[in-house]
C-alpha cells in the first residue's frame, strides 16, 4: 500500500471525500494510489498532502 493510500485510510477518508476536499476526481487520485499515473503537479501534490495533514515530502518522496 502506497503512503497517500496509507495516510487517506488513517484520517477514515474515502476516495469520494478527499476529492471533495481537494477537488481532484476520484478517478485520478485512485490512478495516483494505484500507480498507473505518475508525474502529478506540485499543485496536485499540494493539494493531497494538506487534505492528508502531511507534507509533500511525507506522501510522495520518503
Amino acid at each position: 500500500m502506497n503512503r497517500m493510500k496509507m495516510y487517506r485510510k488513517e484520517k477514515k477518508l474515502t476516495l469520494k471525500q478527499l476529492s471533495a476536499l481537494t477537488n481532484i476526481s476520484v478517478g485520478y487520485l485512485c490512478h495516483l494510489e494505484n500507480g498507473s499515473r505518475n508525474n502529478p503537479s506540485m499543485n496536485v501534490l499540494n493539494k493531497i498532502a494538506t487534505a492528508l495533514d502531511r507534507s509533500v515530502e511525507e506522501v510522495f518522496f520518503n
